[in-house]
């Protein structure tokens, strides 16, 4: 009963998680979505892309499930999961990313928490793994990348959020009062921080 509640209750926030990131991209041109919008070239299709590779790996080989697709060896990775060429559309990965999910569900539906798994790219001893622990694992992946794209959205155009449905009218007067009275609490502290000059 618990295990069940336990991989429902994961399986749920997971879903929402995945709403949530692909939300990101909505009304977004094309160069908004894959631009670099960090120093090390973070950008929102790329987060799509770098997920929807977490879970076809997670869900597919390590429960020697592989994904039906192909896809670029572990061993070979280079970082090309994390930003979008240039031919790769938009669709594409959004595509790609919603055909993990019927893949990485079916594993969920199928398999028990105590399903055994081997993580190969993993470090001993704890490569051995099973179900509960990746869900876990690929959730905080999820949770971590949909924060990002959150901040990189808000960014953007300012709109920020897990759902359109609770999506607010950005109030710009309010968010300018609401980081000036930050800042000062920031600046009020400078002078016990600083350095002796």
């Amino acid at each position: 009963m618990i295990d069940e509640f336990a991989k429902d209750t994961l399986h749920g926030r997971l879903r929402r998680d995945r709403e949530a990131l692909l939300w990101k991209l909505d009304g977004l041109s094309d160069y908004d979505a894959r631009r670099p919008l960090t120093a090390t070239g973070t950008n929102l299709l790329g987060l799509v892309k770098h997920v929807a590779m977490v879970e076809a790996r997670y869900f597919g080989e390590v429960f020697d499930r592989p994904y039906p697709e192909p896809l670029p060896r572990w061993q070979d990775s280079d970082g090309s999961d994390l930003w979008a060429t240039e031919d790769e559309t938009r669709d594409r990965i959004i595509g790609f990313y919603r055909r993990t999910w019927e893949h990485s569900d079916a594993t969920i539906a199928e398999l028990p928490l105590d399903a055994r798994g081997h993580v190969p790219w993993w470090p001993e001893p704890h490569a051995d793994t099973n179900l509960f622990a990746i869900m876990v694992h690929v959730l905080g992946e999820s949770v971590r990348h949909a924060g990002h794209a959150d901040i990189l959205r808000e960014g953007l155009d300012g709109r920020t959020g897990l759902r359109a449905e609770h999506e607010q009218q950005i109030d710009e007067e309010a968010r300018a009062a609401h980081w000036a009275k930050i800042e000062q609490a920031a600046r009020s502290v400078a002078p016990i921080t600083a350095e002796p000059g």
